[in-house]
C-alpha cells in the first residue's frame, strides 16, 4: 500500500480539502484508497460522518504511532493521510509512514515562511531513506486571474523541493460540498474543480510509478 501524506503545520492551507479530494480522485481513477485522519480535531472524520455510505472510507489515527498503526489497516492501493497542524510528533510519524508527501501552500509569504520547519523534517527523512521518500509543494487556494500562484511557485523552489505542476484554486464548491460530506468529483465530475484534482491524481501517480 502506497502512502501519500498531506502535511503543513500551518492551519488554513487546505489540507483536508486536498486530502479528501485526492482520495476521491484516486478512486475515480480506478485505485482503491482509504483516508487516514491524523488530526485530533477530526475534520476528515466529521466530513465522512455527514454522508451515509461515503465512498471514501476514513480511519482516525491521531497518535504518533501512525507508521506502525497503518500496518493494521486493510490493504488498499493507496492511503492518504490528512495531517495535523502544529503537532511535530504527529507530523514526524506521518513523514515516516509516507512514500510521498504533498505540502499544500497558499500563495502568501507567511505560508511560504511557515513551511521551513516542515521542510527540514522532510529533508532529514529523505536523507535517511536514500531518496526513496518523495515530497513536493502544491500551490493551494490560488486565486484565479492573479499572478500569485506562479510567484509562490518560484519562491518555494528556494527550499530545494519540487513544486507540482497542478494548481488547486479557491472555489466555493469546496466548502459547499464538504458540508454535505461530498467532494467536487461527486457533484460536478466534468467541472473545473474535479479536473484540477484528477490532474493532481495523475501527476502523483506518474511521479510514484
Amino acid at each position: 500500500m502506497k502512502v501519500i501524506a498531506v502535511l503543513n503545520q500551518k492551519g488554513g492551507a487546505g489540507k483536508t480539502t486536498v486530502a479528501t479530494h485526492l482520495a476521491r480522485a484516486l478512486q475515480v481513477s480506478g485505485k482503491s484508497c482509504i483516508l487516514i485522519d491524523s488530526d485530533p480535531q477530526g475534520s476528515a472524520r466529521d466530513w465522512a460522518a455527514v454522508r451515509e455510505e461515503n465512498p471514501v472510507g476514513v480511519v482516525g489515527i491521531d497518535r504518533p504511532t501512525l507508521e506502525r498503526d497503518l500496518k493494521s489497516i486493510a490493504e488498499h492501493d493507496f492511503a492518504v493521510i490528512d495531517g495535523a497542524p502544529q503537532a511535530a510528533d504527529l507530523a514526524a510519524s506521518a513523514i515516516k509512514a509516507a512514500d510521498f508527501i504533498i505540502i499544500p501552500v497558499q500563495p502568501s509569504p507567511y505560508d511560504i515562511w511557515a513551511a521551513s520547519d516542515l521542510v527540514d523534517l522532510i529533508k532529514g527523512r529523505i536523507s535517511v531513506t536514500d531518496g526513496r521518500l518523495q515530497a513536493a509543494f502544491l500551490v493551494s487556494r490560488a486565486i484565479a486571474g492573479t499572478r500569485l500562484g506562479n510567484e509562490v511557485g518560484e519562491a518555494l523552489e528556494g527550499y530545494g523541493l519540487p513544486v507540482l505542476a497542478s494548481r488547486i484554486h479557491q472555489r466555493v464548491i469546496y466548502p459547499s460540498t464538504a458540508a454535505a460530506g461530498k467532494t467536487a468529483l461527486d457533484v460536478e465530475l466534468e467541472g473545473d474543480a474535479a479536473a484540477e484534482f484528477l490532474a493532481l491524481g495523475r501527476e502523483i501517480l506518474g511521479l510514484m510509478a
